[in-house]
């Protein structure tokens, strides 16, 4: 009766996080993931009530037990990776800031890309040398390239446009890297990834992948009401570039 009720409990907060992530408007569909979620908590509920369980076979007990041990241990792996990352703080006088792009609404960017560029703008007013590169493309519910939104905000704040660089082609964060390296010298120049904490450890290692060779990562904060939803976000990130070849 215990484990039902956790797992009633469990699935109540992944349909009520679900429509709080939908109600934000995001920008993405991993909502989504969060009722599937709820969907399976309601049919191991019914697992354990009906007693499917002691029915199945104790060898493929066994194997269950064994798959969801690794996933276990595969998530508490990624998400230390993920963790270690949140507090990074940069280094000084660094020749470029890479900024990486997220949603632009028609009121301008989203609160997880003003985290960024707010990051972005303490450095360079600290930083005076510094350029900095503004990357993201338009999405098809973007009024405009989230480069474009950027490159508006930090002008807007006071940041001189000739110390900006725009790189509006890129839809994902390999992209961002990819894109924005060109203007960049890979072996001498000391770049900084502006990004929000949970999202610097797969920023950071995609750019030393790329081949850039003096990196590090600028951690900005991220709304704490969504970081849940954020962690697993980026740990199916994090496996998806291992799985394209983009970070080994």
């Amino acid at each position: 009766m215990k484990k039902e009720i956790f797992s009633i409990l469990c699935s109540l907060f992944c349909f009520v996080y679900c429509i709080l992530i939908y109600s934000i408007k995001s920008g993405t569909r991993f909502y989504l993931v969060w009722g599937v979620g709820g969907c399976c908590f309601l049919g191991l509920t019914a697992f354990w009530h009906f007693g499917m369980w002691a029915r199945l076979p104790h060898g493929l007990q066994r194997a269950v037990v064994i798959l969801i041990g690794l996933g276990v241990l595969m998530f508490v792996i990624v998400e230390g990776c993920i963790i270690s990352a949140c507090g990074a703080k940069g280094e000084a006088h660094l020749d470029y800031l890479i900024v990486l792009g997220a949603q632009v609404k028609e009121t301008g960017p989203s609160a997880a890309l003003k985290f960024r560029l707010d990051t972005a703008y303490d450095y360079l007013v600290e930083n005076e040398n510094t350029r900095c590169i503004v990357s993201g493309g338009q999405g098809a519910n973007e009024p405009h390239s989230e480069a474009q939104g950027m490159y508006d905000y930090l002008v807007k704040k006071g940041i001189d446009k000739e110390r900006i660089i725009m790189e509006d082609r890129s839809t994902n964060t390999s992209e961002n890297i990819a894109f924005s390296s060109v203007f960049l010298d890979m072996e001498n120049d000391r770049v900084g990834i502006v990004t929000n904490n949970f999202h610097v450890f797969r920023g950071v290692h995609l750019a030393k992948h790329q081949g850039i060779r003096y990196v590090c990562g600028i951690a900005a904060p991220s709304d704490i009401y969504f970081l849940l939803n954020n962690m697993i976000r980026e740990f199916f990130g994090i496996l998806k570039d291992l799985v394209c070849g983009n970070l080994i």
